[in-house]
């Protein structure tokens, strides 16, 4: 099978990974909870999870790195800690509906900025125009739907002059472009370990700056004698038993990134997209959104066929055993945004362990279906 479709999930993972895990089910217990070997193992394996993810994203204290399931879960601990119902939060035009959900939830009014794709000019201008009617922001660092970089830099220098909170979520950026945490002085960047950080499912990570409200509520491990959640990170956001397989899967996951580095992970992909790119963009039947601009796009390319439903498209590359994503990807505001809300689209997304073969091989079933129509 080709695999194209790591904005999902990273299927392909480093060998490390898979060991890892394994491993964990028949040696570690739960951090803790004893003080015997199994449980002592477990302490020191997560601990080491959290540094090498603080030395990834240059965060000052372990502590500061909370486990969460996913980035959902990330996501919903970072927003319930900053806004109240009633208050207005700005966000991009290319958010997931992990972002959008929570704050419907809540209650919170919603100002999205909806600019052209790839458009980073017009975006910021917008952006710091609304910034002042919020009380909150959130924005994605890469849209999972067109690969669009938002310019998080420039979006935390504002946020910081202007006294607002700011959360990114990072998605479909973690592991894959460099982020420094404390070279931004967000309040909460939320990610999952099982997209770009190479790690299992079910594994999630949520860097924070200061406080944070707990989501769940239960055993920590420590303070046992109070009835509330211990104050201090990472116990007061990590309610119940940890995913210790899933967070020993992860440490090997974001090993094997310090290694290689996220400036080779990120070329690599770039040069993935841009090969795939060229081949499919003198389809005439087939539109394709591309940025030729590395600095706005990462490794995840969406299309849609003038002739053919995206969904038929996707089941025809299927049954080539060609895997790909077709439809809204979970973000309706980013086709909105697009203007691709009735149809979708159909996504390739690269990963570190994609070939240029496979690329060129997936490039040129789209164009012998569409042909073939």
């Amino acid at each position: 099978m080709i695999y194209l479709d790591s904005a999902a999930t990273s299927l392909q993972k480093p060998e490390g990974v898979q060991y890892a895990v394994i491993s964990a089910m028949n040696n570690l217990a739960s951090p803790g909870r004893g003080s015997h070997g199994a449980a002592m193992r477990a302490s020191d394996e997560c601990f080491a999870c959290r540094e090498a993810i603080a030395k990834l994203f240059n965060v000052s204290q372990p502590e500061n790195v909370v486990f969460t399931f996913n980035a959902t879960h990330s996501l919903n601990i970072a927003i319930r800690s900053l806004v109240s119902r009633g208050d207005t939060v700005l966000v991009s035009g290319y958010e997931h509906n992990s972002v959008t959900r929570p704050l419907n939830a809540i209650g919170a009014e919603i100002i999205a900025v909806k600019t052209p794709l790839f458009d980073t000019k017009a975006f910021l201008e917008e952006f710091e125009k609304r910034l002042p009617e919020c009380r909150a922001v959130v924005c994605t660092h890469v849209s999972n739907v067109f690969g669009y970089i938002l310019p998080v830099e420039e979006l935390a220098r504002l946020c910081r002059r202007a006294g607002k909170p700011f959360v990114i979520d990072a998605s479909q950026s973690a592991g894959v472009l460099d982020i420094d945490f404390q070279g931004l002085g967000a309040d909460f960047i939320a990610m999952p370990g099982h997209k770009g950080l190479l790690g299992p499912q079910g594994t999630g990570v949520l860097l924070c700056k200061n406080e944070a409200k707990p989501l769940l509520y239960g055993g920590s491990g420590s303070s046992s004698r109070v009835q509330t959640m211990p104050e201090f990170l990472p116990d007061r956001l990590e309610a119940g038993t940890h995913n210790v397989t899933g967070i020993a899967g992860l440490h090997a996951g974001v090993n094997y990134i310090l290694r290689r580095g996220t400036a080779s992970i990120r070329a690599h992909e770039r040069e993935l997209l841009e090969l795939t790119a060229r081949r499919l963009l003198d389809t005439k039947v087939l539109r394709l959104f591309y940025c030729p601009d590395e600095r706005c796009q990462s490794g995840v390319l969406s299309m849609l066929p003038d002739e053919m439903y995206c969904e038929t498209l996707g089941e025809r590359l299927a049954e080539r055993g060609i895997a790909v994503r077709c439809g809204l990807h979970c973000a309706p505001l980013a086709h909105e945004t697009a203007g691709t809300l009735d149809s979708g689209t159909l996504r390739m997304s690269f990963s570190p362990f994609n070939s240029a073969a496979e690329c060129a091989e997936a490039a040129d079933a789209v164009i012998k279906i569409l042909k073939n129509t």
